[in-house]
């Protein structure tokens, strides 16, 4: 069995390396991989994005896709003149240019929030060339420390070959017979005598493992043995999935599932207000159970990625449509515009304190 790991990792080896665009998600992407050793080169529409990323952290810019093993597809996916509604026009438009340029059997990973249906609708159009894997990111801006790019991650390729490319490039396992995760050692010979003992090799990838289950809470259908091949690998723990749809309903479902936890804090809010009950203390005393919490509404669901990523996935299907998810939208807008009737009222209170000159 280690003879037939041993070969599937001399098989693609990992030299040159490109990330398609530097903005917020392509830009800590292509410092994170600069810094693990691989020869990082950047590409974005924007020259001034690849000009700042060269100048400031190294990331070499380019404007072909040629010659590169792996290519990272890190473009927005939403539309430009709304933030808010998704959008893969301009991803599809990167991957004609990489169809055109880029070598047989590279590897490209998309980690793009995209659409269910994206990543082999991307294999179609590279004509089956390229490897094509689903590594979604779970960065948060505002703790990249904590939920940057090095986190417990899912990964899905379009093929059995394809993920078993993603996999050995994100973390250094490998795909046996049976379609399980198992971690090649570091230096381990083909050779029988020279093997490391099946006890050694447990005991070798016993914290890496433990890392793994106390992160995810989600049971696999097959077994994870881990230990990491540094050699050849970013280092990022992944959680394979069976199929590419998997990896990409995911990351939409995460972010609508946030959008749901949000909506339901903003109607909670809405109907405090209407009953005269104070919501601070209302949701202070419902937080006190062990499984319960509610979240602070605030200002409303900010940003792109909720909103967007909500969309994406109540269009997802053509039979069903969540409706829990069209319903809390509809509370979204009525709180939002319960909040800007306080705030022209604070702002007519405040205009008419004004003395008069």
């Amino acid at each position: 069995m280690l003879e037939y790991f041993s070969k599937e990792l001399e098989f693609f080896p990992v030299q040159k390396l490109i990330v398609v665009g530097l903005g917020q998600l392509g830009l800590p992407v292509a410092k994170y991989v600069k810094e693990h050793g691989f020869d990082t080169y950047g590409y974005d529409i924007n020259q001034k994005a690849m000009q700042s990323a060269e100048s400031k952290y190294g990331i070499k810019p380019a404007t072909n896709f040629g010659d590169f093993d792996v290519l990272i597809i890190c473009v927005s996916t939403h539309r430009p003149d709304d933030m808010f509604s998704p959008q893969v026009e301009g991803l599809m438009s990167v991957v004609e240019k990489i169809s055109r340029e880029a070598k047989t059997g590279a590897l490209i990973s998309i980690e793009s929030t995209i659409p269910k249906g994206t990543s082999k609708r991307v294999f179609e159009k590279l004509d089956h060339r390229l490897h094509v894997v689903h590594a979604p990111h779970r960065w948060y801006a505002l703790e990249e420390d904590i939920h940057g790019v090095n986190q417990l991650r899912i990964i899905g390729g379009v093929s059995r070959c394809c993920l078993q490319h993603g996999l050995n490039f994100y973390d250094g396992r490998l795909l046996d017979k049976e379609d399980k995760a198992v971690t090649m050692m570091p230096n381990a010979s083909s050779s029988p005598s020279s093997s490391p003992s099946s006890s050694t090799m447990v005991d070798n990838s016993l914290s890496v493992a433990t890392t793994l289950e106390a992160k995810s809470k989600t049971k696999t259908s097959s077994s994870i043995t881990t230990k990491l091949n540094k050699k050849r690998s970013l280092g990022i723990p992944m959680h394979p999935v069976s199929s590419v749809e998997v990896a990409e309903l995911t990351k939409i479902i995460e972010n609508a599932h946030r959008y749901l936890q949000i909506a339901f804090a903003e109607e909670l809010y809405l109907y405090c207000k209407s009953n005269g009950i104070s919501f601070p203390e209302l949701r202070e005393s419902l937080n006190t159970k062990w499984n319960v919490e509610i979240l602070e509404p605030r200002d409303g669901i900010g940003g792109h990625c909720l909103p967007k990523d909500t969309k994406m996935f109540i269009n997802s299907s053509n039979t069903i449509k969540s409706k829990i998810l069209q319903a809390a939208m509809e509370i979204d807008e009525d709180y939002r515009a319960y909040r800007a009737q306080l705030d022209e009222k604070k702002r007519l209170c405040s205009f008419n304190d004004k003395p008069i000159a």
